[in-house]
């Protein structure tokens, strides 16, 4: 299967904000409007991508392609005037298949690409929830085909995403409008071929035109950036509120292992402050744990997750949990005793950590998502960091310990009897023959 991006417009809107980039490359939240699209996509078995735009971004989407090791035909539409109903007419003699199409200035989340991807004709979404409504394409339908699109319709059924799946034929009425009209647009193509129509409701999906528009798109995909699983609710309450707005500033800067080096460095100089203000070493821990969210957001929301980042990142983290309890313990001084409490808490700490992910390593699943109960132990390492940056404001570091010790071992136990519970009753479910 092919897609079909028209990507000939001078994005005029968006030129200042763009600094003359065509608006399919400009970025948002780290990554190309376009790329966002075609990686999705190809992620969905598309083959091939045939790009229509104008002379003056030839090179630059020949670069951007090239570089990212995507299979392409660039056609060049050298009257961009003439409308986007003639730059899809360009393509007929590059496409022999149903292909999909769409513009090079929209933004889709993955989910609306995915479901899109299993219908027919434009996609609408009825419901609306990301765009402005009143500035939107409306489609009004008859027999599940288009009847009149337009801007300023007073009834319509939906709303017009630029997401279309097609076939060939779409292009013996795109050549009749070229003959017959000076300037034609997709939209009298569409009408005028009466496309079926197919419904995808309630994703996000944004045409990109305005400043205005790249901060929304920016704010959202930050937004679901946020993993769905294993915060605790120190995280939730606080953390991610800190963090998303850091995220927002920071992902066209860094990346996310230029976070997690900032990150470490701030936990290290977190631990040697515990020999100068114990209050203050627990602050700079808490935002450690606050910007900890930052790496994880940012590479997310610029598709640049990768399993040794995470790993380093985790590494990292234990590092500094470890390096942090050992220094408070050894400011304090304690008798030699009570060490074995010491011990028992920073045990407990690693521990919580390693048996939700020994877990997953030994049965492939996330211990969050297939037992909820676990989402309702404390423990977490956002809410330990909170605890223990409560207890040295207070400067209470012993009975920090003793809380540690009880807390972590407590979580551990209570995660292998879950464990326990679910592995036995999925092992008693199962059938044996004889």
């Amino acid at each position: 299967m092919q897609a079909v991006i028209l990507a000939a417009g001078l994005g005029k809107r968006i030129k200042n904000f763009s600094k003359d980039k065509p608006k399919g490359l400009l970025k948002i939240a780290g990554k190309e409007i376009i790329y966002r699209n075609l990686k999705i996509l190809k992620n969905c078995g598309i083959e091939e991508f045939i790009i229509i735009t104008n002379p003056k971004f030839k090179q630059a989407y020949e670069n951007f392609l090239s570089q990212n090791k995507f299979k392409y035909k660039l056609i060049l539409n050298h009257f961009p005037e003439k409308g986007n109903g003639y730059s899809l007419y360009l393509a007929k003699d590059f496409v022999s298949e149903k292909f999909v199409l769409l513009m090079s200035d929209h933004l889709y989340e993955e989910g609306f690409i995915k479901n899109a991807l299993n219908k027919e004709g434009l996609i609408i979404d009825k419901k609306g929830f990301y765009i402005n409504q009143e500035e939107a394409v409306k489609v009004k339908v008859e027999n599940q085909k288009v009847k009149d699109i337009g801007k300023n319709l007073n009834s319509y059924y939906g709303f017009d995403t630029g997401f279309f799946i097609l076939n060939s034929e779409i292009f013996k009425i795109a050549e009749k409008l070229v003959k017959e009209k000076e300037v034609v647009e997709l939209s009298e193509i569409v009408k005028e071929a009466k496309i079926k129509v197919s419904e995808v409701s309630g994703y996000f999906w944004l045409d990109i035109d305005t400043p205005k528009d790249v901060k929304l798109a920016k704010k959202y995909l930050i937004k679901r950036s946020i993993k769905k699983e294993g915060d605790g609710w120190v995280s939730k309450l606080i953390n991610r509120k800190v963090s998303t707005k850091l995220s927002e500033y920071l992902v066209d800067y860094l990346t996310p292992n230029q976070i997690t080096l900032l990150n470490f460095l701030i936990g290290i100089f977190s631990v040697i402050t515990v020999w100068i203000s114990i209050p203050l070493a627990g602050v700079l821990y808490q935002i450690s744990s606050i910007i900890d969210g930052v790496d994880g957001e940012i590479a997310r929301a610029s598709m640049q997750t990768s399993k040794l980042g995470g790993y380093i990142d985790s590494v990292l983290d234990r590092f500094i949990d470890f390096l942090f309890l050992l220094a408070l313990a050894c400011v304090i001084n304690p008798a030699s005793t009570f060490w074995v409490i010491i011990a028992f808490a920073m045990f407990g700490s690693v521990m919580v950590s390693y048996s939700t992910e020994r877990y997953k390593a030994s049965f492939f699943e996330d211990i969050y998502q297939v037992i909820p109960q676990m989402k309702y132990l404390p423990g977490k390492r956002d809410e330990r960091i909170f605890i223990i940056m409560i207890f040295c404001l207070i400067n209470k570091i012993l009975e920090l310990f003793i809380f540690l010790a009880i807390l972590t071992n407590l979580r551990v136990l209570l995660t292998l009897l879950l464990a326990w519970r679910k592995n036995s009753a999925k092992k008693g479910g199962e059938k044996t023959y004889g």
